[in-house]
């Protein structure tokens, strides 16, 4: 009885002490300008623990039923040769798990969870933000720690006789099923062992450190099982009374920005470019020609990204629809093709020639059909681009050279059209043709905005300039040294409609998000817009309560002219205020994202 005990609490120390050693490992993997002390180090680990001891006792299962199985047959070759196989397994999983949760968080800035596995299904544009080197390192990394794992846990070998007392130890062994039970659950509350329990600081890498990667990752299964956007704050009644007084769906007495009502209209998306990188941050330097159109156009001076990806700040855009913290609608065509979409109204009730450029895998996240059943009739895309020009960037064209593609578009199609243009250059691994600045992240966003300004001024000098209307926004912003997704720097993006279609420059003050330029833009064209449920027409009168929310993997933040609250899904609680106290904001946040989850669950 004694060697069966010895043999599960060793593995099951082992298996602990694995968990506990990736803690660190992982901080300093991640350091990259964080500082922490050696007392972080420890509260990290002080504070994971009671979730590593949890999630070790899932992988003693196993063990322990053939250690069961030991009490009337002995140690023999065929349990061995499960556990061998068993062994394996989990070494791989663990190794996988924490190279991938490792090298992931420098780009995702949340734990490994589920959403990994989408990218599976295009993985040259999964790795198009790394080297070849950068990959094989990590791979090698792999088969280094699923050996050291497999010898640790199937060394020494064990000689395990039958039992004398198989009654007692049988009994022993049921009753200490429920004990494993309740320490998988962790404990006997309502509770349940979950990642926010291991939270403790305000500072969010801590928090991050502290969960366990295997645990993150199987959680996030059981959010995606249940469609993971189900969000129930409030009553039903009192949610639709939130959202009706902050949403209108009408365009009234609103005040002219352009000199036409049918121009052609060219949106450029530009990847990640945030304030974070414009004249918002004070910037000057990085981009120069977008803080120069935004003097001569419509600048939108206080409006904010939604969401924190590409595949989510498309939909956001194009169909004024709220995003969510763990979920992509564009990577559910059967609920995408479903929203209203700018494209589909400009084709139909304008007979507009709609087109999309984009540089990348427009299959990447169901791209292609998100665009297509919104109502775009053609697209240009990576495959269209010869081999040499598909490999100027890790993923795809580079902006040089889509932004040609872009005038040329101008002078084919016919008028009036649509132009979606979603550049690509300003992202990880910021491989880019030139080298203004030492920082690669900067060098890569001045050269997004070298190539706009450069589109621009040759646009600007053809006929077909008096009458488009330019729209400028950011997909979304992107942390960057010290501004983190509760930071809202992160998310105050430049919106800037620019082009001879412009009646003159303006500064609209007003808070707004981005899924307010689908209501917005269709008011100033005199179409309407009711469909478009979660976008407020900025220059409209019934535009009386300005506020704009983002969503991240964690949670939601919400600001107003006179407040910033940050809400953290995880600790269930508000973890960064700035300005004015509003708790109005954490309600109205709650709100928008039940009313926004029962929406998509009714498509």
């Amino acid at each position: 009885m004694l060697q069966r005990a010895l043999y599960l609490l060793k593995t099951y120390l082992l298996t602990v002490l694995i968990f506990v050693a990736a803690k660190p490992i992982f901080m300093l993997c991640n350091a990259n300008g964080r500082t922490f002390s050696a007392a972080d180090v420890l509260d990290v680990l002080r504070h994971g623990l009671s979730l590593d001891l949890s999630m070790a006792l899932y992988f003693i299962i196993m063990p322990f039923l053939c250690v069961v199985v030991t009490v009337f047959t002995g140690w023999n070759k065929v349990l061995e040769g499960i556990l061998k196989v068993y062994y394996a397994v989990i070494s791989i999983m663990f190794a996988l798990a924490f190279v991938a949760d490792t090298s992931l968080y420098e780009f995702w800035l949340f734990k490994l969870d589920a959403s990994c596995l989408q990218y599976l299904e295009t993985p040259t544009e999964a790795m198009a933000s790394v080297s070849k080197g950068y990959i094989v390192v990590r791979l090698l990394v792999v088969i280094l720690l699923c050996y050291i794992f497999f010898m640790a846990y199937t060394l020494p070998r064990w000689k395990i006789s039958p039992s004398k007392h198989r009654f007692v130890e049988s009994l022993i062994a049921l009753l200490l099923i429920p004990c494993l039970i309740i320490g998988i659950r962790g404990g006997l509350s309502e509770s349940t062992t979950n990642i926010g329990q291991v939270y403790f600081s305000q500072n969010q890498f801590l928090n991050h450190a502290a969960v366990n990667p295997v645990f993150s990752f199987f959680a996030s299964f059981e959010k995606s099982a249940s469609n993971n956007t189900v969000y129930h704050y409030m009553d039903d009644e009192a949610c639709a009374k939130i959202i009706r007084e902050h949403y209108n769906t009408q365009s009234i007495g609103c005040d002219s920005l352009l000199n036409t009502q049918t121009p052609n209209i060219i949106l450029i998306l530009l990847e990640g470019c945030g304030g974070t990188f414009t004249e918002i941050a004070g910037r000057e330097d990085v981009t120069p020609n977008l803080n120069r159109l935004a003097e001569e156009g419509i600048y939108f001076t206080n409006c904010y990204g939604n969401t924190w990806r590409t595949d989510r700040g498309t939909v956001c855009t194009w169909s004024g629809y709220p995003s969510f913290p763990t979920m992509s609608v564009m990577k559910i065509p059967s609920k995408s093709r479903t929203l209203p979409h700018m494209a589909r109204t400009l084709k139909n009730e304008r007979n507009y020639s709609t087109h999309y450029i984009y540089g990348g895998d427009i299959n990447f996240t169901n791209m292609r059909s998100y665009l297509i059943s919104g109502g775009f009739q053609t697209l240009k895309w990576k495959a269209d681009y010869s081999r040499d020009e598909q490999r100027t960037s890790q993923w795809g064209v580079c902006d040089e050279i889509t932004f040609k593609s872009l005038f040329e578009a101008t002078t084919t199609l016919s008028q009036p059209f649509l132009i979606g243009f979603s550049t690509l250059s300003s992202h990880a691994p910021w491989d880019v043709p030139i080298q203004h600045f030492d920082d690669e992240i900067l060098n890569a966003f001045y050269y997004l905005d070298q190539c706009l300004g450069n589109f621009i001024d040759q646009f600007r000098q053809t006929e077909t300039w008096n009458n488009t209307l330019v729209i400028l926004l950011p997909d979304h912003g992107i942390p960057y040294q010290n501004f983190d997704e509760r930071h809202p720097l992160t998310n105050h993006i430049p919106m800037i409609w620019t082009g001879g279609a412009v009646k003159e420059p303006r500064r609209i003050e007003q808070v707004c998000n981005q899924t307010d330029l689908a209501a917005t833009l269709l008011g100033q064209l005199g179409l309407p817009h009711d469909d478009f449920t979660f976008s407020r027409d900025v220059m409209s009168s019934t535009y009386t309560r300005p506020f704009a929310i983002n969503t991240y993997t964690e949670g939601f933040s919400v600001i107003d002219s006179a407040s910033f609250l940050n809400y953290d899904l995880i600790s269930k609680r508000v973890d960064v205020e700035i300005g004015k106290k509003n708790p109005e904001l954490e309600t109205l946040g709650k709100a928008i994202l039940q009313a926004a989850s029962k929406d998509l669950n009714e498509r």
